[in-house]
């Protein structure tokens, strides 16, 4: 778990993607390793989300996988086979957050109040997602809600794009912020790799700017 999180800090930008067709994966994977982002929270949103990070794997093996909106144990159990190497939930569920605390698969789950950051800090962990971000009062949230919680840092995503991610980062209590504005649907679906390939060149700018 620390030496994924370190990479996350590292990069300072997580790219969270929602992909529709398997034979997307790989040309996005390749267009975010080449912008500088060797990672990717791939969404259990569609069905194509479990192959698609199989095929990423197997193309790119030296990139971070996270798999994220995962709802159920049987999607933490498929993700981790396919290859994904944590967990994100959009929110604080015990049951998910249990079950990969037991079988160490790390995990992230999502916090939006500070009675669920409670029940993450109970069980040991001390970096958390925070989500939606904007729209549940953003820096001044999560400021407020992590001063009585010094080791805990946080994921925020939701509402972060090009325009505000540096403040975030400024912020100490951040690690990395995810984002999808670089790896828009529309994008995707269009087949513009080039120029996510380019907006994740700018994200990766930005973040190494503060970093």
């Amino acid at each position: 778990m620390a030496d994924i999180c370190e990479k996350m800090e590292e990069l300072g930008v997580i790219p969270v993607v929602v992909l529709n067709d398997v034979k997307d994966a790989v040309p996005l994977a390749k267009a975010l390793v080449e912008g500088g982002i060797p990672c990717a929270e791939v969404t259990f949103r569609t069905a194509a989300a479990e192959e698609s990070i199989r095929e990423i794997k197997k193309a790119y093996p030296e990139m971070l996988l996270i798999a994220g909106t995962v709802l159920t144990t049987e999607q933490v159990d498929r993700a981790v086979a396919a290859g994904a190497e944590m967990i994100v939930a959009p929110g604080f569920d015990p049951e998910i957050v249990d079950y990969c605390l037991e079988k160490k698969i790390p995990v992230c789950p999502g916090i939006v109040t500070p009675s669920e950051l409670a029940q993450a800090v109970k069980r040991g962990l001390t970096r958390v997602k925070f989500f939606p971000a904007e729209a549940a009062g953003g820096l001044k949230m999560i400021k407020a809600m992590t001063a009585a919680y010094t080791n805990v840092r946080i994921m925020p995503t939701g509402g972060i794009n090009a325009k505000n991610i540096t403040e975030y980062l400024e912020c100490d209590k951040i690690f990395c912020c995810g984002g999808s504005w670089m790896v828009k649907g529309d994008l995707i679906k269009a087949g513009e790799f080039d120029k996510i390939k380019e907006m994740t060149a700018e994200a990766k700018s930005i973040a190494a700017s503060v970093r």
